[in-house]
């Protein structure tokens, strides 16, 4: 089976390239398409991938300011090529969904979420900008191009229920979820007792909401390490005590280290999954989350960690002191992990592929819900 691999972009490393990393293990010889690649935001075993990008890779700006281009996008794609392949598996934050093949060619997407730019967070990006007038004829045409191209899509798979309601409403569509893949095999718990301190790591944007877990900080009088970097550093260190320090980047074994030790981990963003409450649980440590989005499928309350209801600091700083008053199994928490393993998300998500491909190969078009005569 002639198989390609989609990502929207491939110019820094997150949540969605480690997905992309699991989808080259299960298909070694796909290449990659994607609209702008930059080796210098990859790890090494990203280096030697047959990676294949669009013509807007030779925009001067594009390798760091891709956002920029997306009015762009889906004209990017739809200029690919994927007559040859048999199976196209797209992975989709934004628009590789989108892609044009031949009939016959099974196009399974692995949706992080509908563009979070135009749909849900689109009054959050343009609240305040003088640009917004010509911003909104542009995203009016992105929502109906992202609209009709997801009708391309043979299966959904969503990275949580969170996304797949949000495909649902955005899409008309239903998916099916696989959780994104977590190598907790790379994170073990020490077992020794935690360290007294708390415990952020996140990119230091806005939706994250680091500035909640630095309030409760200085209201506690609580010892708070922050590993990341991004634009809201420099306003955060403006607020923050004492008794908050700011560690910058870390490796991935420093901050496997720092979960293993930490009192409990801070996650006070809304996120659509949200890997790292699940590593520091792999680490045998509880998370304090915000009680919404993927947390309600990572965090079992009361047993694995504390939601909370608001995202406000009196609603963090109560969360804290129940923790506190808690006590939390780390075996527990441990094994709450396991299950979104890099190989259970392997295994889950080919067993998918294999299926939608054999119906593909059926007279009747069962993706569609159509019967087709056979000739």
């Amino acid at each position: 089976m002639r198989v390609a691999i989609t990502t929207d972009w491939l110019n820094s490393f997150g949540g969605a390239e480690r997905v992309l990393i699991e989808l080259h293990k299960m298909y070694p010889d796909a290449p990659i398409y994607t609209t702008v690649h930059d080796r210098r935001g990859l790890p090494a075993q990203m280096q030697d991938w047959d990676v294949r990008t669009s013509f807007l890779q030779r925009v001067p700006f594009a390798r760091r300011r891709h956002q920029r281009l997306l009015p762009l996008m889906p004209l990017a794609w739809e200029e690919f090529d994927f007559s040859e392949y048999d199976l196209v598996l797209t992975t989709n934050s934004a628009c590789a969904k989108g892609v044009i093949t031949r009939p016959g060619t099974v196009n399974v997407c692995y949706c992080h979420t509908p563009c979070r730019y135009i749909w849900d967070l689109y009054p959050q990006y343009t609240r305040g900008k003088r640009s917004k007038p010509l911003i909104a004829p542009v995203a009016h045409w992105l929502r109906l191009w992202d609209r009709v191209s997801a009708d391309r899509v043979d299966h959904f798979v969503a990275n949580s229920h969170e996304v797949a309601a949000r495909i649902r409403r955005h899409y008309g569509r239903d998916s099916e979820v696989i959780y994104p893949p977590v190598d907790v095999e790379r994170i073990t718990p020490s077992g020794a007792d935690p360290e007294d301190f708390y415990l952020v790591v996140a990119r230091l944007v806005p939706y994250k909401r680091v500035d909640l877990a630095v309030a409760a900080a200085n209201r506690l009088g609580r010892r708070l390490l922050i590993v990341g970097e991004g634009s809201e550093r420099r306003k955060l260190e403006s607020i923050a005590g004492p008794t908050v320090e700011f560690l910058g980047r870390r490796t991935d074994e420093e901050i496997a280290e720092l979960y293993a030790r930490c009192r409990a981990f801070l996650f006070p963003g809304l996120e659509d999954f949200g890997i790292a409450p699940v590593e520091a649980q792999a680490a045998g440590r509880p998370v304090i989350a915000f009680g919404a989005g993927g947390a309600l499928e990572t965090v079992v309350d009361g047993k694995t960690g504390v939601l909370f209801p608001m995202q406000t600091p009196e609603a963090l700083v109560a969360a804290i002191t129940r923790l506190e008053a808690t006590s939390f199994d780390a075996a527990l928490c441990r094994r709450n992990a396991e299950r979104f393993s890099a190989e259970r998300f392997r295994t889950r998500l080919r067993r998918t592929v294999d299926h939608q491909v054999a119906l593909a190969s059926q007279p009747r078009d069962h993706r569609r819900g159509a019967y087709l005569e056979s000739a």
